[in-house]
C-alpha cells in the first residue's frame, strides 16, 4: 500500500476507496460506485440519478464558487494572466452542452483552480498527501480529481457524472 493509500484509510472507508475503481472500470453499472462516492463528499443519495433542474441548480452553484475561488485567491502578478484564462476557460467550458466534448477542458480547470490555491502543482506525487494532511475533505476531493483519466472515451452520461462529482465538492467547498 503506498503512503497515499495508508493516509486515505484515516478518512474513507474501504468501500469508498473501492467504489472509485470501480467507478473507473465501468463501462455500465458504474452509477452505485459514483453515489458511494458522492456520499463521501457530502451528498445524499441516488447522486447519479439527478434530475435536469437539480443538474442545473448544482453547476450554478459550481460556477459561482469556483468563480468565486479564483477571483478571492491572493497570487503573485505573475499569475494575475492564469486567473484571467481560467475564468475565460470556466465560461467556454460551462457554455459547452456535451459532457463528453469537456471532460479534459473540466480537467484542465480544476489543475489550474488547484494551482493557483495552493501554489504548488497538483500533479507531484506529493501534493496528494499534502492535501490529505492540510484538509482532508479536499484530500480526498483532490485524491478523485486525481484518479480520473486524463481523456477518456467515456460515455457521455458517464463523463456527466464524473464531472458533476468534482462541480459537488467545488460547489459546496
Amino acid at each position: 500500500m503506498t503512503k497515499q493509500a495508508d493516509i486515505l484509510t484515516e478518512f474513507l472507508d474501504s468501500k469508498t476507496i473501492s467504489a472509485l475503481g470501480d467507478f473507473l472500470d465501468k463501462t455500465t453499472g458504474y452509477e452505485e460506485s459514483a453515489d458511494i462516492i458522492a456520499k463521501a463528499f457530502g451528498s445524499g443519495e441516488k447522486f447519479s440519478k439527478q434530475d435536469k433542474k437539480t443538474t442545473a441548480k448544482l453547476v450554478d452553484s459550481f460556477k459561482n464558487n469556483l468563480t468565486l475561488l479564483i477571483q478571492k485567491t491572493w497570487v503573485e502578478k505573475s499569475d494575475i494572466a492564469l486567473k484571467d484564462q481560467l475564468l475565460y476557460q470556466l465560461d467556454i467550458f460551462l457554455g459547452n452542452e456535451s459532457w463528453k466534448d469537456n471532460y479534459v477542458l473540466f480537467k484542465q480547470l480544476i489543475n489550474q483552480a488547484v494551482f493557483l490555491m495552493f501554489g504548488q502543482k497538483p500533479d507531484t506525487p506529493d501534493f496528494a498527501e499534502y492535501s490529505l494532511r492540510i484538509d482532508p475533505e479536499f484530500g480526498i476531493f483532490w485524491w478523485y480529481i486525481s484518479n480520473l483519466p486524463p481523456k477518456t472515451e467515456w460515455s457521455e452520461d458517464k463523463c456527466r457524472i464524473a464531472m458533476l462529482l468534482g462541480m459537488f465538492f467545488l460547489a459546496n467547498y
